[in-house]
């Protein structure tokens, strides 16, 4: 397992995976459209500030939501873990008017199962991201 601050993780990513409608395209570590994604993940993180999460994540209620939606999921290599918690995936649901966000741990044995993260965007919202993910 691979301890780190949780901002700085992202760009460890072996994969990055983009859910349109529930429909999955993966861009793999070094190809220029993951550089755009991760550039444009870091830019919108780039005054962001981690903060207490108030919910959980239940797999079944996750996995049935990303039929709907965009979503941008980072994958590692390894287990990793940020703030005391474990995960192999970091999912998040990308919508240009939200000004924070859950980031959903996900791991083999559970799911997208327990404790979530929390994204405070600081009068920032999540449209110019959202714009790159939609122009790939």
């Amino acid at each position: 397992m691979i301890v780190m601050e949780l901002n700085e993780i992202f760009n460890d990513a072996e994969s990055i995976n983009v859910y349109n409608v529930g429909e999955k395209t993966s861009y793999s570590a070094g190809e220029d459209k993951y550089n755009t994604i991760l550039s444009g993940w870091n830019d919108m993180l780039s005054e962001a500030r981690l903060m207490p999460a108030f919910g959980v994540s239940i797999n079944r209620e996750t996995v049935k939501d990303l039929q709907n939606g965009r979503w941008v999921e980072f994958e590692f290599d390894c287990e990793r873990e940020a703030e005391g918690m474990p995960f192999e995936k970091l999912l998040i649901k990308v919508d240009a008017s939200y000004y924070g966000f859950n980031v959903i741990r996900y791991n083999s044995k559970t799911g997208y199962d327990g404790r979530c993260y929390y994204y405070d965007l600081v009068n920032k919202n999540m449209s110019g991201f959202n714009e790159i993910l939609g122009n790939l």
